[in-house]
């Protein structure tokens, strides 16, 4: 088990992206998934391709943490979610007629997997260059807070900016 190394650090961001082709349940593609792209410079840094974005698939990350032995995430770029009015977490998919509350090994099943939604309020602060928690608005820590209920795991750090000093850092991964 890879814990039993120490401290297992994830990291993911406050939305979910794919490079190539393959099963995206949470895939934007419309003016939403455009807006996250371009706000999260989501290109390839050799290729210049786009990244494919859609909204946080909390079934995903929840069964990479338990799989990864993962015991804190470092959330980044919520920033770029600052100025929606709603936010919406896949917390399950459907598929068939059956609700999954895990990612199934097929592809041929993750291509036919609808998600489904939890809508949550967005916040107009902006959380850019928050270095911590009094720096958020109370609607990004709540979304945060929601996250980590659904992952299974606390946030130990968050980057709110490309900027390296731009972290609030709730608990220090690396402290004995």
């Amino acid at each position: 088990m890879p814990s039993a190394i120490g401290y297992v650090l994830g990291i993911t961001k406050a939305y979910t992206t794919r490079v190539g082709a393959g099963p995206f349940p949470t895939e934007l593609n419309d003016a939403i998934g455009e807006t996250l792209g371009e706000r999260g410079r989501e290109f390839g840094t050799v290729t210049g391709r786009k990244r494919r974005c859609g909204w946080f698939d909390a079934v995903a990350v929840r069964q990479a943490i338990k799989t990864g032995g993962i015991k804190g995430i470092a959330l980044t770029k919520l920033d770029v979610l600052d100025g929606f009015d709603e936010v919406k977490i896949c917390t399950a998919y459907r598929c068939g007629g059956e609700l999954l509350d895990y990612v199934p090994a097929g592809m041929t099943a993750q291509a036919t997997l609808e998600p489904v939604y939890e809508t949550v309020e967005g916040w107009r602060e902006s959380t850019r260059s928050a270095r911590s928690w009094a720096n958020l608005s109370a609607t990004a820590i709540k979304y945060i807070r929601r996250l980590e209920e659904l992952i299974g795991a606390p946030v130990a750090l968050l980057s709110t900016s490309p900027e390296r000093d731009d972290t609030v850092l709730v608990r220090d991964p690396f402290a004995d």
